[in-house]
């Protein structure tokens, strides 16, 4: 199913932010007699964002620097940004692009949606590059080139770029923090899933034949409703971006739950974000029309957000700071002992001797519990083996799982002397397994999973959704793969789904 547009509303929006005239030069761009080398001239300098260079730069810079984006780590793969007259979003637009002065790209594909002319497929402008009054923007033609021969569903539409802001907007911020980048500037004409997935599917083959390349995904959000209806509208959107769901995003738009005149080009930019390896979606700032004129009677709805790898969430904590996992009534003193014995084990191990035999008299530790011991160094994992059943006492199980991460990992090789001053120990001991029939039982943040179906297995821990901020269905997917399973294989009623929950603690927690 299509994403609606009324023309009534791309009207509306059209005479709320821009009065500007169809320049010449625009006018005869919407001919097919078009030379190779035309450079597509501003529409919108004047009005949409200034018209001089100098005030131009000026405006965007203060936009960033009043732009703030704390504790951004890791791949950028994808931006999304409003695309309404830079008074409106450009405050919102800078907390996106913020991120490129400390991430840089020569290649940025943008996404757009066509407000004033529909056609089907997708349109790149692929003639001489666009111009505002920071100058041109060359094209990558070589990785347009690319697209292009991708069954013949992307090719130039004229109609689709002559008169279009919400692409030529994105590129004086770009501009800006990207001297010199070359632009691969798409139109989407229909927006339905199935376009978003073709197109998203072209796109990442392309990025991983020629390289890095940043996607920008153009859109603004609800239009013309109450300050509060909008705001809950948005919402919708906010949690689909912030859950990484491009699917969910699509439904939601399709049923009418929220509204993105962009939709199109974020669910692509999601797909494309996935399909390149992306864990996370950072929503880094929202705000309306009515935040900026006052008037709450009418606005329209914008957000700046992030795709990529985003390692937020660390340290066995979820993304609001509480502890992952269920306290289980080990005191301070017995996780404290847990640990160090998991350490001498390897450690004793790597000098050849022979581990310690344990001895202790807490009751707890003798108790028979499932547990896994994980190791990592600088970081980032470097062993985790355990015991899903409760089949020895605590304290021998440690004892073996210590032993089994550091030595037996098949993912890693053994742990060497030269690392022991270099290794952080994480112990999860495990609650009974319990099987489930509705996968809405599971908790992000409380719960882990086992999946099996067949000869096929796989585990995750309660830890890892909340280290990589994935939501319960992205959880699910990658339960899947961890047992070699297709990621949709959950939805299957032959597969048996199982959830737990761990004391999870390590030194930095006692």
């Amino acid at each position: 199913m299509a994403f609606r547009f009324p023309f009534v509303v791309i009207l509306a929006v059209s005479l709320l932010l821009s009065s500007s005239p169809k320049t010449p030069d625009a006018a005869a761009m919407e001919g097919n007699t078009m030379p190779l080398e035309q450079i597509r001239d501003s529409v919108i300098a004047g009005s949409w964002y200034p018209g001089s260079a100098s005030r131009l730069q000026q405006e965007v810079e203060a936009y960033l620097r009043q732009a703030s984006v704390k504790d951004f780590k890791g791949r950028l793969i994808a931006l999304i940004s409003p695309h309404a007259g830079y008074r409106y979003s450009g405050q919102v637009a800078a907390y996106a692009y913020k991120i490129l002065e400390r991430q840089k790209f020569s290649t940025v594909i943008v996404i757009a949606p066509s407000h004033r002319s529909y056609f089907r497929g997708v349109s790149v402008y692929d003639r001489g590059g666009y111009r505002t009054p920071l100058g041109v923007v060359p094209l990558d033609q070589e990785f347009i080139s690319a697209l292009k021969e991708r069954e013949g569903r992307i090719e130039y539409v004229p109609e689709a770029h002559s008169q279009e802001h919400s692409l030529e907007i994105q590129l004086p911020f770009l501009q800006v923090l990207l001297p010199g980048f070359k632009l691969v500037p798409l139109v989407m004409g229909n927006q339905d899933f199935v376009t978003c997935q073709w197109l998203a599917e072209a796109i990442g083959d392309c990025i991983e034949k020629n390289g890095s390349a940043l996607v920008v995904a153009s859109s603004d959000l609800s239009h013309f409703h109450e300050y509060q209806q909008a705001r809950k509208m948005d919402q919708v959107v906010l949690d689909k971006v912030g859950d990484l769901d491009p699917r969910g995003l699509s439904d939601s738009l399709a049923r009418g739950k929220c509204e993105a005149c962009g939709g199109g080009p974020m669910v692509t930019a999601m797909l494309v974000a996935r399909r390149l390896g992306a864990n996370n979606s950072r929503v880094l700032h929202y705000a309306n029309s009515g935040d900026v004129t006052g008037d709450h009677s009418s606005v329209v709805g914008y957000m700046a957000a992030a795709l990529g790898d985003d390692l937020r969430a660390k340290n066995g904590k979820n993304p609001q700071g509480h502890k992952v996992g269920v306290d289980l009534g080990l005191t301070p003193e017995e996780k404290s002992e847990l640990l160090k014995i998991a350490q001498a084990v390897v450690e004793c191990h790597c000098r050849g001797e022979k581990p310690p035999i344990p001895v202790v008299e807490s009751s707890t530790l003798n108790e028979p519990r499932g547990a896994f011991v994980t190791l990592h160094k600088d970081g980032k994992l470097r062993g985790c083996i355990g015991h899903i059943r409760a089949q020895k006492p605590l304290i021998e199980t440690i004892v073996e799982m210590a032993e089994a991460a550091a030595f037996e990992d098949p993912r890693f090789p053994p742990v060497t002397s030269e690392e022991l001053g270099q290794l952080k120990y994480e112990i999860s001991v495990l609650t009974p397994l319990r099987r489930i029939k509705d996968v809405k039982e599971i908790e992000v943040g409380i719960h882990g999973i086992y999946m099996k179906r067949g000869v096929s297995r796989g585990l995750l821990l309660p830890q890892v959704a909340t280290e990589w901020g994935w939501n319960r269905t992205t959880f699910l997917e990658h339960t899947c793969t961890k047992a070699g399973l297709p990621e949709d294989a959950w939805k299957d009623k032959k597969t048996e789904i199982y959830i737990f929950s761990a004391d999870v603690f390590s030194a930095g927690d006692l």
